[in-house]
């Protein structure tokens, strides 16, 4: 790999970094007014559904793309569709029309958008970076993440409290802009190795990758994994904001104290992974922060006072780089360059389908059933997953 690789995969972590702030910006305006304006648990079901369920379809054939085209044009088409959307909420916004529906086409256009994205940044990473520096490149990309993740919400806390809403509307098309523009004229990406069958239909392209990951053992273990677990959080991941509003307070600050605490923790999480880089063995990492993560979960859900939440809140963050960082690199050691975005796709498809399949079970009970009891069963369910993982990696080979 020519040594311009540091140069690259900086120029583009930075591009990446910039037009995610305005995403999560954005994407936490979108949830706080839903949740603020309703104060439902259906009406956060069908924004989770908007947000997630388009990932589903338009990632059975984003791997594919992935692996067949230009990655680097992908994520630009990807990013500029989430920033036209966006503009257009915006406008309609302004414009004094702020139907719920509306707002929630937005959502799902922006998640197909992330649906191609997501699964092509994943797949460029390995692209850019040599193999033995994955884990650190991938940490630092988590670190950024969660730091964006740390700075979002007391933006979008601020712009809804001294603005309005499209104002964190009109900030993500801005951020847009400037990270297509500088990943577009400063990052040179190298060509892939071409996957085999180049000139096969999509659709035997998507089966082709379908049959990979059914056939390789630790692949379909930690997508199983992974499936799961994003199931179970769900509930810990959604529906805390509503918790929140019922339980404590329903006033902005709330909110946006609750979503510090966790990118902080996530943030620190994510340095230290990114220096650590946890044991040889991915699956021990992940497995031992998992149970980690549903202990400090379950006392999460049983926490009686609002400072107490957001200890738990932070610690929380703390150890998802420990589960996420390790799973990504692991899937990226294992799996070939030519198989990269479809592997992706389904990982993607997975996760985007568990969420809101949770959701469609947990966000009605929410009106139903106290949020904490949804919260503290889903964590102890999620501490017998680390086991299921363990059992996996022990059964495939090295």
């Amino acid at each position: 790999m020519p040594d311009t690789w540091k140069k690259n995969i900086t120029l583009f972590l930075i591009s990446q970094t910039i037009s995610m702030l305005g995403s999560a910006l954005t994407q936490y305006a979108m949830i706080w007014y839903v949740t603020l304006t309703t104060q439902s648990g259906m009406m956060m079901t069908l924004s989770t559904l908007c947000t997630f369920l388009p990932q589903v379809f338009i990632s059975l054939f984003a791997g594919v793309w992935a692996d067949r085209y230009n990655r680097k044009v992908l994520i630009i088409l990807a990013d500029a569709l989430v920033a036209l959307s966006t503009l257009g909420l915006a406008i309609a916004f302004m414009s004094g029309y702020r139907e719920l529906w509306l707002l929630f086409l937005v959502a799902g256009i922006r998640s197909v958008g992330t649906g191609i994205q997501v699964p092509t940044v994943n797949a460029l990473i390995p692209q850019l970076t040599p193999e033995d520096k994955l884990m650190r490149i991938n940490g630092i990309n988590g670190t950024l993440q969660t730091f964006t993740m740390l700075v979002a919400p007391a933006v979008s806390g601020a712009l809804l409290a001294s603005s309005t809403v499209e104002a964190a509307f009109f900030v993500d098309v801005a951020t847009a802009a400037i990270g297509i523009s500088c990943f577009a004229a400063f990052v040179a990406v190298p060509r892939p190795i071409p996957a085999e069958n180049g000139r096969d239909t999509v659709l035997t392209d998507l089966m082709i990758g379908v049959r990979y990951t059914l056939s390789h053992p630790f692949v379909r273990g930690m997508l199983i994994f992974y499936g799961v677990l994003m199931f179970l959080v769900s509930p810990a991941v959604f529906l805390t904001p509503l918790l929140i509003a019922r339980d404590f307070a329903d006033e902005i600050w709330h909110l946006t104290a609750n979503e510090l605490a966790y990118s902080a923790g996530a943030t620190i999480g994510g340095f230290m992974i990114s220096i650590w880089g946890s044991w040889k063995d991915r699956t021990k990492t992940i497995a031992v922060f998992t149970i980690l993560y549903g202990l400090l979960s379950i006392a999460l859900g049983l926490s009686p006072w609002f400072i107490l939440f957001l200890v738990c809140i932070f610690c929380v963050g703390i150890t998802v780089p420990f589960i996420t960082t390790p799973f990504i690199v692991a899937l990226q050691e294992r799996v070939e360059e030519g198989m990269m975005g479809r592997v992706f796709s389904i990982l993607q498809i997975i996760g985007t389908a568990a969420m809101p399949l949770g959701m469609v079970l947990f966000g009605p009970l929410a009106d139903i059933v106290n949020i904490r009891i949804l919260i503290v069963g889903t964590s102890v369910v999620t501490l017998f997953t680390a086991f299921l993982l363990r059992r996996s990696a022990m059964q495939s080979p090295s």
